[in-house]
């Protein structure tokens, strides 16, 4: 890349004002992270930010690769991505669910359960994936360095995504210590198990083709 500052000012500065514009737009990401850190507390948040921070840089990484042009070329692995997807949403919101009718049981997730559980989310996320197939290339300018490019373009992505799910942790995580009353506790968590159900069919019918 010969002129890095003409890069920066052509292509990473209206990029970086998409991404922002994409990532504020309320997805799975920013329900489920939300839950988190409400119900268990921002030091879990955080650990589910890094689980999705990965699995948006693998998807990166493997459209730079055309893995994820490979998949964008074919309905039936899209559709297996999609419904994979779905259904684990789906899945996270019954845990929700039931985990607010067994209070003792509530918060035995494990750190590394939430930061797996990130990074499934977004590698079974076909949003991301179109993102990265639709929309990225755009901001790459045909050349021997497309590959970088595309990489660059990615990690900027991450690192703007993981910025405002910080924000959203933070924000979520304050409610953490209202919740310290059992009663509450299970009202927020099935009120928040909703939600997430109903981001998963807004997923299903949003990504469908």
């Amino acid at each position: 890349m010969t002129d890095v500052s003409a890069f920066l000012s052509s292509t990473v500065l209206p990029f970086s004002i998409a991404a922002v514009l994409i990532e504020i737009t309320p997805g799975p990401n920013m329900t489920w992270l939300a839950v988190v850190s409400a119900v268990e507390g921002r030091r879990r948040g955080f650990v589910a930010v890094a689980g999705v921070a990965l699995g948006l840089a693998l998807i990166g990484i493997a459209g730079a690769l055309g893995a994820a042009a490979l998949i964008d070329g074919s309905r039936v692995l899209y559709e297996a991505l999609r419904w994979a997807g779905v259904l684990f949403l789906f899945y996270l919101a019954i845990e929700g669910w039931l985990a607010a009718s067994r209070p003792e049981t509530a918060a035995a997730g494990t750190a590394s359960g939430y930061f797996l559980r990130g990074l499934l989310t977004n590698v079974l996320n076909p949003k991301a994936l179109l993102f990265y197939v639709a929309v990225l290339p755009g901001f790459v300018a045909p050349g021997p360095d497309v590959v970088v490019q595309t990489l660059a373009l990615t990690a900027v992505y991450v690192l703007i995504a993981t910025v405002i799910h910080g924000l959203i942790v933070l924000l979520a995580g304050s409610l953490a210590p209202v919740l310290n009353d059992p009663l509450r506790e299970r009202r927020v968590r099935r009120v928040l198990s909703v939600l997430l159900a109903g981001v998963a069919l807004w997923f299903a019918l949003t990504t469908a083709r």
